[in-house]
């Protein structure tokens, strides 16, 4: 099931859409900042934010502009009390998918984030050669047959894809696919490289003392 980061600093609220949506089966990380949530969202990698925008010490707006400015596609769902047309507007050019004004009906988010997710599904399933790869449900396929490759390979595979030829450090790496409390080591990381190796070994590339790099056909 899908990992959703929710940005809401009401804490009432906050725990109101944690509860909700783990009853539904999503897995869920909460902040109530957006410092905290940019910290998250460079600590593990997630498949839908859900982001308030009146928020302490900077705006959800100003937040998803910094994330789509990284490199960060995820998709976006703004929770607000704005109902004017500037917000809205504002919204969706700095990349949000959808909008909605509160008070949210929860069955309604439910919808909207499903709706947002297929398209996703849709989207993010792309070809690499002979393999297929769906970026959301982190799925490696050869011939529609799934592939026994770890999460975390998945993971990282993805990262590589979406970095579009830059290299992307190790330190980098660590920060996105583990968590603060887990141990993320240099051998680990090879040994997802490794993994990812066995089907790509020419695309990836190792820049010595820095990352690794995909190569583009």
């Amino acid at each position: 099931m899908a990992r959703i980061l929710i940005l809401e600093d009401d804490k009432l609220f906050n725990e109101t859409l944690e509860d909700f949506l783990e009853e539904e089966g999503y897995t869920i990380s909460c902040a109530l900042d957006p410092y905290t949530a940019l910290d998250l969202s460079y600590k593990q990698v997630f498949d839908l934010y859900l982001f308030d925008v009146n928020l302490p010490y900077e705006n959800g707006f100003d937040l998803l502009e910094k994330l789509r400015s990284s490199g960060d596609m995820t998709p976006t769902i703004f929770l607000t009390s704005r109902d004017d047309k500037d917000s809205v507007t504002q919204g969706f050019t700095m990349g949000a998918d959808d909008y909605m004004k509160k008070p949210i009906d929860l069955d309604e988010l439910l919808l909207r984030m499903q709706a947002v997710l297929r398209r996703q599904v849709r989207k993010e399933r792309i070809n690499i050669g002979d393999y297929s790869l769906d970026t959301l449900a982190k799925i490696l396929y050869s011939d529609d047959k799934e592939l026994e490759v770890t999460q975390k390979a998945i993971e990282l595979l993805v990262l590589l894809v979406q970095s579009d030829g830059e290299v992307v450090s190790s330190e980098e790496i660590k920060n996105r696919l583990w968590a603060a409390s887990q141990n993320a080591s240099d051998g680990s990381l090879r040994v997802y490289i490794t993994q990812l190796k066995k089907y790509f070994p020419t695309q990836i590339s190792n820049v010595r003392g820095i990352g690794y790099r995909w190569l583009k056909d």
